[in-house]
């Protein structure tokens, strides 16, 4: 900590087990799924569902993933390469600044770093959920529970959000570097996976209540950035990778993986995806999930093993994950930019 700094970065990752236990996994899992901007029905509802079924049940087979992808010496990857980039930030920044890093769920909480930031009497505090595409679930309950905490402050610092950065050009750059890290012409077609939401909160971002978004997303969210759509902002990001690399249209796909429970999420599902792909006579795939600025649960284990062996069993041949963002030095001066407000 810095007696110099002046000015606080808070950036803020999704969250992550605080070990490979059931019961850690199952803690993790309680208060994730108990947010009712993730699971957005009535909290009776929503307690019997969590705590009663998906906790209990899902808790076991979670942890031996996680046992699989845990680190004996960094831990976590999803932690590991978060501190990273909270240190490279700090070093990129100066003793001016003040960078924390906090979790949605679990450790280290939002409260605990804010509570650190408080006692430095910042002039002001710029919050970086790390998340590219904006969602209610993700970085709206960030920024929710930011506002909670920070408003029963004193005194109150200025404060700034980062919404969104899916159109930013050195992340773009960064996965199309790690792409290239291939042989591209190894492959013979291109997957955009992204994290799925529920369908119906698609359209709660308008407050009339009267917007009904289609399962794949609207042609006007296909093809122009929508502020307030994650479906808009995951096609836009898909577009500036794709521009970097100099994708033709009918080389890549774009779909939405991780969907939990049977009403209608956002589609193409990845798995479907998967199978229309193989029955096409696709063999080797190239994978990008650039909803993820850190390889973590759903990089390294749901695409790098669970759909890599479907797709094998399908009749495919190989699934190829590209690596996320993580310590990255371009990310790292995105990071910058975002955090100094700046256009790169």
């Amino acid at each position: 900590m810095s007696n110099k700094a002046k000015k606080g970065i808070l950036l803020v990752q999704l969250g992550t087990p605080d070990s490979p236990t059931t019961p850690d996994v199952k803690k993790y899992l309680t208060e994730f799924l108990m947010d009712p901007r993730v699971i957005d029905i009535p909290y009776f509802q929503r307690t019997l569902l969590v705590k009663g079924i998906i906790a209990r049940t899902r808790a076991p087979k979670s942890a031996k993933i996680y046992q699989t992808i845990w680190d004996k010496e960094t831990g976590s990857p999803l932690m590991h390469y978060s501190i990273l980039q909270r240190d490279l930030l700090q070093e990129s920044l100066g003793e001016e600044y003040h960078v924390e890093l906090a979790m949605r769920y679990q450790n280290p909480s939002i409260e605990s770093a804010l509570n650190k930031m408080e006692g430095m009497l910042l002039e002001s505090i710029r919050v970086i959920p790390l998340f590219p595409q904006y969602a209610s679930a993700t970085s709206g309950s960030v920024i929710d529970r930011v506002m909670e905490l920070i408003r029963k402050w004193n005194y109150l610092p200025e404060v700034s959000f980062v919404s969104n950065f899916c159109t930013d050009d050195l992340m773009a750059e960064t996965f199309a570097d790690h792409a290239r890290k291939h042989d591209l012409a190894h492959f013979d077609h291109f997957v955009f996976s992204y994290h799925g939401l529920p369908v119906r909160q698609l359209g709660k971002v308008d407050p009339s209540g009267k917007l009904k978004c289609p399962e794949s997303g609207c042609d006007s969210c296909k093809t122009n950035v929508n502020t307030y759509c994650y479906v808009s902002q995951c096609y836009a990001t898909t577009r500036t990778i794709v521009e970097k690399l100099g994708l033709q249209k009918e080389q890549y796909s774009l779909c939405f993986q991780s969907r939990l429970g049977k009403e209608p999420w956002i589609q193409p599902y990845t798995s479907d995806l998967l199978h229309d792909l193989a029955n096409k006579g696709y063999k080797k795939l190239l994978v990008f999930s650039p909803a993820f600025v850190a390889d973590c649960i759903e990089t390294i284990d749901e695409i790098g093993v669970e759909y890599a062996n479907e797709f094998k069993n399908l009749g495919g041949e190989e699934v190829c994950l590209v690596e996320s963002l993580n310590d990255d030095p371009k990310w790292i001066k995105s990071l910058k930019q975002l955090a100094l407000n700046a256009k790169n």
